[in-house]
């Protein structure tokens, strides 16, 4: 079904085809080259750490699971209530996912049951921050620091969101973001690996060269270049980090129209949280976000599905998220399904509406009428 208002629209705001035009006219296509050097550079100027741009953040992740380690016997704690990539990179490595619950007014892991699931054969934390919302990240590292563990933050939905004046990505050992089309900041497909230990940075070099030393041979330090390490292919075209320089440079433009719709949906919506009929975001004094969407939570799941239905009805798409990694098949197989029943309450009340930079007044009147209208 064509749906007359889209969950989401990819929306340019810059420079981003004279850059990408730019960077065809080099002649020079793979990764590497003088785009995806200042496309690092210039997320390192804005947030800190060592940059290392890859294909997604689903390779960001795996990316950070070689760099920790990480390996058959590890255990890694996370939210079930997340994007299965925060599984499988720990589990391509042979781990086991431990999953933990999330807090209704944040959908972020709760920090609070961490310590409870650390056993000796823990080795990271892994924190989600869900919908651009930092997780409270000075009480997982106070966690992780004292038992020894490493924080890896999924900063997919995060790239610009700060907790505490500090940006996400920057807050741990290791940091990923996206660049996925349906992300504030997109390249189509993207991502990006922060390292913030400068201890990792040399391995890091070697692994996204595919475990080669090819970094230390470009720049004359050594005579040949070989395999020294496990490694792989994780850098992105040029074309993609030009792209991505546009959507950057583009930024304050990009959250502004952002922030824009989710005020407006926040203040018009606002009724239905009076009748405590359904609830929106919740950002806390110390956190601001990037505005990567606007969600929901129904009473219950019978209640979300009629609303997404209602919706469809009006042209509109909108949908529930992540279904809980705990209770999936693959979890269940494997015997890692547990209690987790804040998670598996939240994920059944779940509504993301439609959040991108073009969505017009109107569009998003009719949105907010649809909403309203099936609470009458």
């Amino acid at each position: 079904m064509a749906y007359r208002i889209p969950l989401n629209k990819i929306g340019l705001e810059g420079t981003e085809v004279e850059l990408v035009d730019a960077s065809l006219k080099t002649g020079y296509l793979a990764s590497g080259g003088v785009f995806s050097k200042r496309c690092e550079s210039l997320i390192e100027e804005l947030i800190g750490g060592t940059c290392f741009l890859t294909t997604s953040c689903t390779s960001a992740l795996e990316f950070s699971a070689l760099l920790s380690g990480i390996g058959p016997g590890d255990e890694v704690i996370m939210p079930s209530y997340t994007f299965v990539s925060t599984a499988n990179a720990f589990c391509l490595r042979g781990a086991t996912p431990v999953f933990a619950e999330v807090r209704r007014e944040t959908m972020n892991i709760d920090e609070s049951q961490i310590e409870a699931l650390i056993t000796p054969r823990t080795r990271a934390i892994v924190a989600v921050h869900y919908a651009g919302l930092p997780c409270d990240m000075d009480a997982i590292n106070a966690i992780a620091q004292k038992h020894g563990v490493l924080v890896i933050e999924d900063a997919a939905q995060a790239f610009l969101s700060t907790y505490k004046g500090r940006p996400c990505g920057t807050l741990s050992d290791m940091g990923c973001f996206s660049y996925h089309e349906t992300k504030t900041f997109t390249s189509g497909e993207g991502g990006a690996l922060i390292v913030n230990s400068a201890d990792l940075v040399p391995q890091a070099e070697m692994a996204r060269d595919f475990g080669t030393n090819r970094s230390q041979f470009m720049c004359g330090e050594a005579d040949k270049y070989t395999w020294q390490t496990l490694g792989s292919s994780y850098s992105p075209s040029e074309a993609v980090s030009a792209l991505l320089i546009g959507q950057i440079e583009a930024r304050d433009i990009i959250i502004s129209k952002r922030r824009k719709l989710c005020e407006r949906y926040q203040d018009a919506l606002s009724p239905l949280v009076a009748k405590g009929v359904a609830w929106g975001p919740h950002v806390p004094a110390d956190c601001t976000v990037n505005y990567h969407l606007f969600y929901l939570l129904a009473r219950e799941r019978r209640e979300r599905d009629a609303l997404i239905a209602h919706f469809k009805t009006k042209g509109i798409l909108a949908t529930f998220h992540y279904v809980p990694l705990h209770s999936s098949p693959f979890s269940r197989s494997n015997g890692w399904e547990r209690s987790l029943p804040v998670t598996d309450e939240v994920a059944d009340r779940v509504v993301r509406l439609p959040m991108f930079n073009a969505l017009t007044m109107v569009e998003q009147d009719e949105i907010i009428d649809t909403a309203l209208e099936f609470y009458r």
